[in-house]
């Protein structure tokens, strides 16, 4: 494994069982300022790889023990959210199917494009930086929803759906006036503006729970 990246900075993680395959990348990605590591073996890397991390992942289909295609399914087993490019001197459309399928980015077949592969690298970091911060956001909007109350979440629903305190009032058989104490405090805590704006939120977790 080699080269470069410290800190949170993005990085390209390369898996190819062929020694003089992964040279030659480190060799094509290092002068353009990225931070590469690489792997002889999905093992090897599942052992070091950091699902924080703003990353893509290069990898041959097939290599001894886990191939490719069966280290992206395992990242998306995982629940993993790194973008997956798959090259392959073996290439055939059933593997670009069964890859494609299960969510790899793309499908490049050796001998490789360089420019093709670094333009292909740079749309993967760029959308794995867009993953990340798309999880950030749904893990903070979790974090505020944990906070509510009990009868906060159910008057959080129900703004979020668009209806009135007085209808709240009604659905909850509570009081105008709590509705508007619990509607306050949700709205703060959720650090929300509007009512589109809660929607949004629970729309992203997938609502409260």
């Amino acid at each position: 494994m080699t080269s470069g990246g410290t800190g949170d900075e993005p990085i390209v993680y390369i898996v190819d069982d062929d020694d003089a395959m992964r040279h030659s990348l480190e060799w094509l990605l290092t002068p353009l300022g990225l931070a590469v590591r690489s792997f002889a073996s999905a093992d090897a890397f599942l052992a070091e790889h950091d699902p924080g991390r703003t990353a893509c992942l290069v990898t041959d289909v097939r290599m001894p023990g886990m191939s490719g295609l069966e280290l992206h399914e395992e990242l998306v087993r995982r629940g993993a959210v790194l973008p997956v490019i798959v090259i392959s001197g073996h290439g055939d459309v059933p593997m670009a199917v069964r890859a494609m399928r299960t969510g790899a980015l793309d499908f490049i077949e050796k001998p490789l494009n360089n420019q093709l592969l670094i333009e292909r690298i740079q749309q993967a970091l760029r959308l794995a930086h867009t993953r990340r911060e798309e999880t950030r956001e749904t893990d903070a909007i979790r974090a505020r929803l944990a906070a509510l109350t009990a009868r906060e979440r159910e008057v959080a629903q129900l703004v979020a759906a668009g209806k009135q305190n007085k209808a709240i009032a009604h659905v909850l058989g509570i009081s105008l006036k709590t509705v508007e104490i619990h509607r306050h405090n949700a709205m703060e805590k959720m650090a929300a503006t509007t009512g589109a704006d809660l929607a949004r939120m629970l729309t992203l977790v997938g609502g409260v729970g």
